[in-house]
């Protein structure tokens, strides 16, 4: 998996005979020249095809090279491996038109690992009449839903999403709004770091309330369950057109951390008030700040990373692509049709043999 915030792939090696099983994990930072191309690929423009295609490229010798260095630290080989889920890097979304982009070539990736590979999983759901995100909550309901309790399952990425696994109904869930993007973004821009770690800067500034308030009229927060959005709205020019000059560098980063926790919390709040229990993965369970800020404003709740559920908060999505991949391999649909607004359930994914 390698998500919107753009900070690497994680690679798992999962055994799915029951309840997951993580085997193993292995992390590869993006390089520097690859990060700035892809982030240049996310801005609608004269992108040339040519260098779109050469990152794919190096996109599947980076998801290779990783995947190698997970077999080699788990100690198994790659025959041994039933196919590798591979999400590929979102350049492009726009439901709202009919198509999403995930950057990849699963073709070489599967010469260059001689595994089988399941890629493209979001283009039937779109072409099924869904929004083609969040796909996870499949998996979430799969692997996290209690008998009794009421639970919210919230991946913090580049965007945060939300799944609503309420005793008694089917899962539901959609992307709130920016998760770590801007705040990743505004870091960039101002400490030269992909992202504010631990939340530190932010947590040294103050909330701008005029900022704020003009950030959560957006209208998408308003908008019903069944929405996806990602770079196409929430990209760094979103804030910048409300800014102040007058405004402290780490006060605006401190209002996009709180943005961040209001919408996750509103939209639990709206959807599900008699939640109980809410778990966090993704990069953003990893912000101390962010998450101290999210148990302030969900008081009534517990709140915890879905590492108590016996995945690690780092591991989830990539755990969630090794399921979806297995449910294509067995010919399997998943029925988002709560989630995405997909008219049926679908089989997700192409599969490339070894």
């Amino acid at each position: 998996m390698s998500g919107t915030s753009l900070d690497g792939v994680d690679a798992v090696l999962v055994d799915l005979q029951g309840k997951p099983q993580v085997l193993g994990f292995a992390n590869t930072p993006f390089p520097d020249p690859l990060r700035t191309i892809l982030l240049r690929l996310n801005q609608p423009a004269e992108n040339d095809l040519q260098t779109a295609a050469l990152a794919a490229n190096e996109l599947a010798r980076l998801y290779a090279a990783t995947l190698e260095k997970l077999l080699c630290l788990a100690k198994v080989r790659p025959a041994e491996v039933c196919a590798t889920g591979c999400h590929g890097q979102t350049i492009r979304h726009r439901p709202d038109l009919g198509f999403t982009i995930q950057l990849q070539n699963p073709a070489l990736l599967a010469e260059l690992t001689k595994i089988t590979v399941v890629s493209d999983f979001r283009s039937r759901d779109i072409a099924a009449g869904g929004k083609g995100a969040p796909l996870v909550p499949a998996f979430h309901d799969s692997v996290f839903r209690h008998a009794t309790h009421d639970r919210a399952v919230v991946n913090i990425g580049g965007i945060s999403n939300i799944t609503l696994l309420l005793h008694g109904h089917c899962a539901s869930g959609f992307d709130c709004g920016p998760g770590n993007m801007l705040m990743d973004a505004w870091s960039s821009r101002n400490l030269g770091q992909n992202f504010d770690v631990g939340g530190k800067w932010a947590a040294s500034g103050n909330i701008i309330a005029a900022l704020l308030e003009s950030m959560l009229d957006e209208p998408y927060f308003a908008e019903s369950p069944r929405k996806s959005k990602g770079r196409d709205l929430f990209s760094l020019q979103w804030p910048e057109r409300k800014l102040d000059p007058n405004y402290r560098t780490q006060d605006i980063q401190a209002t996009l951390l709180e943005l961040t926790a209001r919408v996750i919390a509103n939209d639990i709040a709206h959807h599900a008030p008699l939640c109980t229990e809410v778990y966090l993965c993704g990069g953003g369970a990893q912000n101390k700040a962010l998450v101290a800020r999210l148990g302030g404003l969900l008081s009534s709740m517990e709140v915890h990373k879905t590492d108590r559920l016996g995945i690690p908060a780092q591991q989830v999505e990539a755990v969630a692509f090794a399921w979806l991949a297995q449910q294509a391999m067995n010919g399997k649909s998943i029925d988002l049709t709560l989630i995405t607004g997909a008219r049926h359930p679908a089989i997700l994914g192409a599969i490339y043999p070894a």
